[in-house]
């Protein structure tokens, strides 16, 4: 099919937000002081040893290379309107999995199926296991397993696709489940006959992951797809080159028939499949708003090996498709496509710039014949304005101290997927056996730290003795040795930390109010926290004679009706001091699959966790704050406290309370919150009775409507009270 007789007209281009004045001239400020640095650190090679100077010239040129083609991709940014998704649009849902738990996959078909454009689900297990097809049974959704396991996820969508006939396909990995919305959303994109694909970011629900970091109270939350999500994705899509992911992505039938389907033959089937249809004269949209949640890596290892496998398959890409001499790409996209494979070559000048201190320390080599107090300041001032611009272009999305953590756990990663190439599928199995320990990869981490401890009393045992160094050289060299070895110390403490969790599922910090009971004591009315559908904690009023091994019964209060619980007691949190549980840990006991999925329904596939905390995954820039441009994103105080209430109109008391939860003060923010789970007819005024640990109080206000969060039941409504 052409693309020209595709159905719909042209939508308009997205809007586009520019880099703005200031951050454009900091750039140009940079290009002209690179210029001028390289162009003296040419002049200035070091004749002790040419060929380590040549490197170190090489790798700072990389650095600055790379820094200017980001900075062109991220020049402007799209911001685009939800179209309205048109009626009658015939649409499957691809799951894929492999070796996946059924609990996860669960998840994911539970939120799939309750997505609310009319579509088919569809199980694509390579697996070929008789309880995912139980599960798919169970679950009333379509099951295909290739009798022949491949490895490939291309060929595994391919296959699926034989036996489909709609015009649309939505694609999830089995760990991410869609929000209610996803189709809504992103179908009316598709208005446009010429666009083949609409991708939405890789969002992650596990905070706790190897890939996040939190700051600010635990309120800025980062992880390390961040910066692409929000800011490279949406740089590509005004250049018509956003990049197609292996999830979270609806796809046009026509544009994938019109490139044979998946790319399967390489490692990167997704880059791969997006390049091809960009090369056909296909149109892509990137929808920014994060409509899915998956699991990000927990470890070290599947991080890495999750990184190894994709730069390994982008260097495929890179071989077959001789992206730099395309004649079917625009001079935009061909930077977009450079940008996106040559980030994973970042490991070798980082590499470099790790071994420097210590071939300095031990040999006393400088990289240059300039005095050292000139190369020094010279060297600290391009490469600090370097890191100033990232931030920038970033627009506050760029975690600089997460970022060199993360070069550093996979800087041998990098290397590795542009010199190895990609390995049979029975080495990518055992690989992926081996991705499930921590240590193979925390070697190259470990033996950085061990030569920048060992450099630096050898560097100076050297210079006491020959004096081979300036004195000025051996301190700067030491600096820089001693901050490589806390970063790769940082690394591995992060590693040994997340390697510890031993909990099966993720704990969302999300309220969950309940009523429950003690044997034979009275109802409570309660706040479950930390919840999983395995278990929960929970802070209130429970008798105290309530030790480890009591049971206890109840429902919760969830979107979609109140959910009868078992639970036996596993822990009990103690006050400082010890003198009494504060709290008791408790796992769930469920008489039936229904009950379970209405409390993952709730949980899974929604940010309510990030609404309801307030998290962000932005800071203010270093422009920002020196013009008072924008306001901080967050509020210094910590993340709120919940509590249940039952509340009412004031004026209609004679019609039973519902139940809910609100803030607890924390020393800040704009007054309390009150989550309900239906909506409030804001013009009256409500009477609250507000439950917490030492007692009730009632409260009278009104509702001012904040936010409506979908989850894949019913939705969460938020509001400021106002006395």
């Amino acid at each position: 099919m052409a693309i020209e007789e595709a159905d719909g007209a042209a939508l308009a281009p997205p809007a586009r937000e520019p880099l703005g004045r200031a951050r454009v001239m900091l750039v140009w400020v940079y290009v002209g002081v690179a210029v001028a640095y390289l162009g003296w650190r040419a002049t200035s090679l070091g004749s002790a040893n040419l060929v380590f100077s040549l490197v170190f010239l090489a790798a700072e040129a990389c650095a600055a290379a790379g820094l200017l083609l980001h900075a062109f991709v991220t020049r402007r940014l799209s911001v685009r309107q939800t179209t309205p998704a048109p009626p009658g649009m015939s649409v499957d849902v691809f799951v894929t999995t492999r070796d996946e738990p059924l609990e996860m996959l669960r998840r994911t078909l539970l939120a799939a199926k309750s997505m609310d454009y009319p579509h088919e689900t569809w199980v694509l297990d390579d697996g070929n296991r008789l309880e995912m097809r139980e599960l798919a049974d169970e679950l009333r959704v379509r099951y295909i397993a290739r009798p022949i396991d491949t490895g490939s996820v291309a060929g595994n969508l391919n296959n699926a696709l034989r036996y489909s006939r709609s015009a649309f396909v939505a694609i999830f990995d089995a760990h991410h489940a869609p929000a209610r919305g996803f189709l809504t959303e992103t179908l009316g994109h598709f208005r446009d006959g010429r666009v083949a694909f609409v991708q939405t970011p890789l969002d992650a629900y596990n905070l706790d992951s190897f890939g996040h970091r939190r700051k600010r109270h635990g309120l800025v939350v980062w992880n390390d797809l961040t910066l692409f999500s929000r800011v490279v994705q949406r740089g590509r899509d005004c250049d018509n080159a956003a990049v197609l992911c292996s999830s979270c992505a609806v796809l046009r039938r026509a544009a994938l028939d019109h490139v044979s389907g998946f790319a399967p033959a390489t490692l990167a089937p997704a880059l791969h499949t997006s390049l091809k249809l960009h090369q056909a004269g296909w149109h892509s949209v990137y929808h920014a708003r994060s409509l899915a949640f998956g699991m990000a890596p927990a470890s070290i290892g599947p991080f890495v090996g999750r990184y190894l496998r994709r730069g390994q398959g982008a260097m495929q890409v890179w071989r077959r498709e001789r992206i730099a001499l395309s004649s079917h790409l625009t001079t935009a996209q061909k930077f977009a496509y450079l940008d996106d494979v040559l980030a994973y070559g970042a490991g070798w000048r980082k590499a470099v710039f790790y071994l420097a201190p210590i071939a300095i320390l031990t040999t006393g080599v400088l990289p240059t014949d300039a005095p050292v107090a000139v190369f020094a300041a010279a060297f600290a001032a391009f490469h600090l304005l370097g890191l100033w611009v990232r931030q920038e272009i970033g627009r506050g999305y760029a975690n600089l101290l997460g970022e060199e953590q993360y070069h550093m756990a996979r800087f041998a990663a990098s290397i590795t997927a542009t010199l190895v190439p990609a390995p049979p599928a029975a080495a990518r199995a055992e690989r992926a056996r081996v991705a499930g320990k921590t240590w193979p990869f925390v070697l190259p981490q470990g033996a950085l730290l061990i030569a920048s401890a060992v450099a630096i009393p050898a560097g100076i045992g050297l210079y006491a003795k020959a004096g081979a160094l300036p004195l000025a050289a051996l301190a700067g060299a030491a600096i820089w040795a001693a901050a490589n070895g806390a970063l790769a110390g940082s690394v591995l403490a992060l590693s040994a930390r997340v390697a510890a969790f031993r909990r099966r599922d993720y704990r969302f910090r999300v309220p969950v109010p309940a009523r429950l009971r003690f044997a034979d004591d009275g109802p409570l009315l309660g706040i479950f926290d930390d919840v999983s559908s395995s278990g929960f904690k929970f802070y209130g009023p429970f008798p105290q004679r309530a030790g480890v091994g009591s049971r206890l019964t109840g429902h919760l209060f969830l979107p979609s009706g109140k959910v009868a619980f078992a639970a036996v007691v596993r822990a009990e949190m103690m006050a400082f001091g010890g003198g009494h549980a504060k709290g008791i840990g408790c796992s769930f006991e469920w008489s039936s699959n229904a009950a379970r999925d209405a409390l993952e329904r709730y949980l899974y596939g929604t940010d309510l966790q990030w609404a309801v905390n307030e998290l962000e995954d932005r800071t203010p820039t270093m422009l920002e704050r020196l013009t008072r441009a924008t306001a901080p994103t967050r509020p210094q105080s910590p993340a709120p406290h919940w509590a249940p209430v039952l509340y009412q109109h004031a004026a209609n008391t004679l019609v039973p309370p519902h139940v809910g939860f609100v803030s607890l003060p924390t020393g800040g923010g704009d007054g309390p919150r009150l989550a309900t789970l239906e909506p409030l007819d804001i013009k009256l005024p409500l009477r609250l009775r507000i439950v917490t640990r030492t007692g009730s109080r009632s409260v009278v206000g009104r509702a001012v409507p904040m936010q409506r969060v979908e989850t894949p039941a019913n939705p969460v409504f938020l509001y400021r009270l106002a006395s």
